[in-house]
């Protein structure tokens, strides 16, 4: 009776599979509502950024224009140098002695044979003076030796003297010829002691700082000296450049030809003198792998002082007639180097060669570009192949960069 009255599990178990299946019919209906909505969504963005660019496409795109230019290319290998010294003498004494007279100032521009420096020159004339007396002396006893040899000549023809006495007093008189002869290497070994009391300039420079002041003892072995004289013109630089390049100038020294030298201050800019290349070493140092040369300058303003670093420009040669563009024009892709021509207000991609050499913001167009043309200078990173472009700047000799340039563009070998 009471087992009767229980409810049957079967009802209560398809009620809650009935709501379980409505659950997921709810569920998937939202997802698809949700999918529906950002397909739209996506699409209306889509079409919106495909019109935008549409529109962008059709503007023009402003670019600095310029004009390949037709100039003649002096083409340089670059390296840094020392300025040395033509001569460097310091001036010492030959003699000791005082000091009586410094007859130079610091700094002072001298001549070959200026007075310098005074010494004490008493003892010396005194030693002179000695010499001389020594050597009369000499000079009247052999004058006394010879009279008696020529009477010792007549008794020895007359039987009266014997031979030997004879040859005893002519072996007197050739000592004395050499004692005299003695005298007179004295005296002038005397006479040079003495003109070394007065120091000259060997050659013509500029005199250092004094070394010795007036009124001191002076020494043969002293180190300092009296001054060091430098001679400023002409100057040399000694300058370093990578032994790759070592061909290259020994192809052109072998044509007679002379390679000018240009001496640039550390700015890289100001040309402070212009030489002649002298020497090449002979030989290449293995440590740095490079090679030592030294050029000429006539130093004429005194630009160059010894032991001053400087930049050192060696021209190789001319090249006439090069296509030059501002650097900026050269762009770099995929397939190389390209150039943007602007051709009826179009961007144009232009394959290019570029030469090696470049210098103040100028590259060396090889092939691809010919002079006149006119071409972007910058704003490529805006570009597209054949976009159309809007001249920021009227193409015109004064407003193209580097178009100011002078005739000869100083060009910098990268090696």
């Amino acid at each position: 009776m009471n087992e009767r009255s229980k409810p049957a599990p079967t009802s209560s178990y398809g009620g809650s599979r009935i709501l379980l299946i409505l659950g997921f019919v709810a569920v998937g209906a939202l997802g698809t509502w949700v999918w529906f909505s950002r397909h739209h969504r996506a699409q209306t963005t889509a079409g919106n950024s495909a019109g935008a660019r549409s529109g962008s496409a059709n503007l023009p795109v402003p670019v600095i224009p310029g004009v390949v230019t037709k100039q003649d290319v002096p083409i340089y290998l670059d390296g840094l140098g020392t300025v040395q010294a033509f001569n460097t003498v310091s001036i010492r004494s030959r003699v000791e002695g005082q000091v009586l007279r410094i007859a130079f100032n610091e700094g002072q521009e001298v001549q070959a044979g200026d007075l310098l420096a005074q010494i004490d020159p008493a003892p010396f004339k005194t030693q002179l003076d000695q010499n001389i007396a020594k050597k009369a002396q000499d000079e009247a006893q052999l004058s006394a030796a010879r009279l008696t040899l020529q009477r010792d000549a007549d008794l020895l023809g007359g039987k009266i003297l014997s031979q030997q006495d004879y040859d005893t007093q002519k072996a007197l008189v050739d000592q004395l010829v050499a004692t005299v002869q003695g005298d007179q290497a004295a005296i002038d070994n005397a006479r040079v002691q003495l003109s070394y009391t007065t120091i000259t300039s060997p050659l013509a420079g500029r005199t250092g700082i004094r070394q010795v002041d007036q009124g001191n003892i002076i020494r043969t072995g002293d180190s300092n000296g009296v001054v060091v004289v430098t001679q400023l013109k002409p100057i040399s630089i000694v300058f370093t450049l990578p032994e790759q390049n070592l061909g290259q100038i020994q192809q052109h020294l072998k044509t007679g030809e002379s390679l000018t030298t240009l001496a640039v201050d550390r700015d890289d800019r100001t040309t402070l003198d212009e030489g002649k290349l002298a020497v090449i070493d002979n030989q290449i140092d293995t440590t740095t792998g490079t090679i030592r040369l030294k050029a000429v300058f006539p130093n004429d303003d005194l630009r160059l002082w010894p032991g001053q670093f400087i930049n050192v420009r060696l021209r190789l040669e001319i090249r006439r007639g090069c296509s030059v563009v501002p650097t900026t024009v050269v762009q770099r892709g995929p397939e190389g180097t390209f150039a943007f021509v602007i051709s009826n207000d179009l961007a144009v991609v232009r394959p290019i060669k570029v030469a090696p050499q470049t210098e103040a913001g100028m590259s060396i167009i090889n092939e691809g570009l010919e002079p006149g043309e006119r071409i972007v200078v910058d704003g490529q990173y805006k570009l597209q192949p054949g976009a159309k472009v809007k001249l920021s700047a009227p193409v015109e000799a004064e407003s193209v960069p580097g178009r100011n340039a002078k005739p000869d563009i100083a060009t910098r070998s990268k090696t």
